[in-house]
């Protein structure tokens, strides 16, 4: 993460401000035991070093989609699908008593609401490099399949490309989903460790910061939600809270506490989609449910 801090500092002449891998739901948040599929995602560096927590959702029992940022340089991963995932965790202790979090499942949790993996993918993303297609996509494979009454849903590819042109489209809901911060200041943050989920407004899709590759949001202020650490690989779905239609996943945000508009890199792109399809076989990809708008 430090990493991933100290090459967006460098990117400030590019992009005009700050951009920080976004994290938890903040602002006008609600529980979301919507999406039982979004998950808590922990990473373990190649020395078996805890290396960082992002957010993510199944696609499929075993296909895990977050983003590529929580995914680089990562070497085995821990996913937790409890909806109070790490509210015990204890920072001396560097657990939770009830999910193991974040080391391991706890006690019969292994296969049912929390699965291992060694087996990730980044697409592409190397510290927002290529900027606005940082290719911010990751995979996990899971070892356990997670069984579940329904999964994400990918949105059809070009699914929001009409909103990019289109008049009056600044009222289009979208909710994200996630396990990241719930407040962040320079003097304290807050963090539930439970699954949340806002919705917001649609900023923009095609500024210098999007350029076809990034969705643009609202964010936290004046009664409206937003992402913040630890929610990047998060599902930003199209509509309501219960919308199941992904169209982007928490990427990332231009202020490190938390403010003003979220991006989120999407996943309605062919090449996108090719990269899904190219990691997964064509046989797994077919049981992903993509769904037009």
């Amino acid at each position: 993460m430090r990493k991933i801090l100290l090459a967006l500092t460098a990117l400030l002449g590019l992009l005009l401000a700050s951009a920080s891998p976004a994290a938890a739901i903040t602002g006008n948040y609600v529980k979301d035991v919507e999406h039982p599929y979004v998950g808590l995602l922990t990473t373990f560096d190649a020395d078996g070093e805890f290396a960082g927590r992002c957010s993510g959702s199944l696609l499929t029992p075993t296909v895990f989609l977050t983003a590529g940022h929580c995914t680089e340089d990562v070497a085995t991963a821990v996913v937790y699908f409890q909806q109070d995932a790490g509210v015990n965790y204890d920072p001396e202790t560097e657990l939770d008593p009830i999910t193991g979090y974040p080391e391991f499942c706890a006690g019969d949790t292994l296969g049912v609401v929390c699965a291992t993996s060694d087996e990730t993918y980044n697409w592409g993303f190397d510290d927002f490099v290529g900027f606005p297609d940082t290719k911010d996509l990751g995979l996990v494979i899971l070892d356990q399949p997670i069984a579940l009454a329904e999964y994400g849903s990918l949105a059809a590819v070009g699914s929001l490309d009409s909103l990019a042109t289109a008049q009056g489209t600044k009222d289009v809901t979208f909710t994200a989903s996630g396990y990241g911060l719930s407040y962040s200041s320079p003097v304290a943050v807050v963090s539930f460790r439970e699954r949340l989920m806002a919705s917001a407004r649609l900023t923009n899709l095609t500024s210098n910061n999007t350029g076809g590759f990034n969705l643009q949001t609202t964010g936290n202020g004046k009664g409206k939600g937003g992402t913040c650490s630890g929610d990047s690989g998060g599902p930003v779905f199209y509509g309501g809270y219960t919308s199941n239609t992904i169209v982007a996943v928490t990427s990332f945000g231009l202020n490190s506490y938390c403010r003003g508009t979220d991006f989120g890199y999407r996943v309605d792109t062919q090449a996108a989609q090719d990269w899904i399809r190219s990691v997964v076989g064509d046989d797994e990809y077919a049981t992903i449910d993509v769904v037009a708008i």
